[in-house]
């Protein structure tokens, strides 16, 4: 197969050579980057000007991400901070509770279903003087459906009354460290961790897509990376059900999907030793756009939303210490086996205790 040989403006990234204006392409792979003259030394080729134009520069390894936002888009934005979504339409940032609470209501007014869910996400009050959301908040917009905000942690839940009712939480006499209870000692409407999160999840539109993208979200989130130059981006916290895996090996090995997945098996829901026989069975199913086989375990929550694990002195503001969201004991047998399995783990840990 001949050389092609593209002219371009190149960054390269490497501070030894810092520019270019030729990259060669053979079979599908870059064999060489520089100028003309020096790639001209592999042999005949062909001269392709299209991208004279264009900027070329090496794609980004994205560390830290979740294909779940794919999703997300399709919900309600409640971020402090404009964004552009999938579609390249600018959402504005909302600085203030009352702003959230207005635009769930232009939503919720523009659902068909009288009891469909109304779904926001990307709530961060640590930006609006740590002003909670309530359930009596929310209760503004609808009492007739469920209404949820995840907060931009991935860690909070705000819900609404007819949220917690649904999921039979509406109650007094709950002790739980993850449930926050208000002076009638009702649940105030913020949920902490995933035990809980989860329990109420499926009643506000948030089952699957609380971990894991869909076909369309997965596509949705490809477009984002791309945006961003990221060529390969992690997936850090999938359920990988084979129903979620089976959907991955589709739509990454379309044509036109434009980014390297690398998913984390989520610890939760398997025994550390069927843990990680699960995670090599994935590591089988790996494609090139596709890499499976790792783990990824969540240790405590985020210290903005006060679930992170926390030394003495604790939270300077008096709340108590947050959530352990698996056990010191199971987290030290995960790593010992996977130790000897050669089995990459990924630890989300926040507090200086739970370091």
């Amino acid at each position: 197969m001949t050389t092609t040989i593209f002219q371009q403006k190149i960054i390269t990234m490497d501070p030894s050579r810092p520019e270019a204006t030729h990259v060669a392409v053979k079979e599908g792979r870059i064999l060489g980057v520089g100028g003309l003259a020096e790639l001209k030394a592999w042999g005949a080729y062909s001269l392709d000007e299209r991208f004279a134009d264009k900027v070329l520069m090496p794609g980004f390894v994205e560390g830290h991400a979740h294909a779940m936002e794919g999703s997300f888009w399709r919900k309600t934005y409640c971020g402090y901070f404009g964004r552009m979504d999938p579609e390249e339409k600018i959402c504005s940032g909302l600085t203030t509770i009352d702003a959230v609470l207005a635009r769930l209501s232009e939503a919720e007014q523009q659902l068909d279903d009288a009891e469909a869910p109304l779904s926001g996400w990307q709530l961060d009050p640590i930006y609006m003087g740590n002003q909670r959301l309530s359930r009596g908040d929310l209760d503004r917009v609808s009492t007739t459906r469920p209404i949820e905000v995840l907060h931009a942690s991935g860690h909070i839940l705000n819900v609404n009354t007819k949220a917690l009712s649904l999921s039979g939480l509406l109650k007094s006499g709950i002790n739980h460290p993850g449930i926050a209870l208000d002076h009638e000692g009702l649940p105030t409407g913020e949920l902490k961790g995933p035990e809980v999160m989860m329990s109420v999840a499926g009643y506000v539109g948030f089952d699957r897509s609380l971990t894991d993208a869909d076909a369309q979200g997965l596509q949705d989130f490809a477009k984002i990376c791309v945006r961003a130059g990221v060529t390969t981006v992690t997936d850090l916290a999938s359920r990988l059900s084979d129903e979620t895996v089976e959907m991955m090996q589709i739509v990454t090995s379309a044509e036109d999907f434009s980014a390297r997945l690398v998913p984390l098996k989520l610890f939760i829901g398997l025994s550390p030793k069927d843990l990680i026989a699960r995670v090599g069975e994935l590591a089988k199913l790996s494609t090139d756009r596709l890499r499976l086989g790792k783990i990824k375990i969540v240790a405590d929550g985020s210290i903005q939303g006060f679930p992170a694990r926390m030394r003495w002195s604790g939270y300077y503001n008096g709340a108590p210490n947050g959530l352990w969201y698996i056990t010191p004991e199971q987290l030290s047998e995960i790593y010992h086996l996977a130790l000897e399995a050669g089995v990459q783990v990924h630890t989300h840990i926040n507090g200086d205790q739970a370091i």
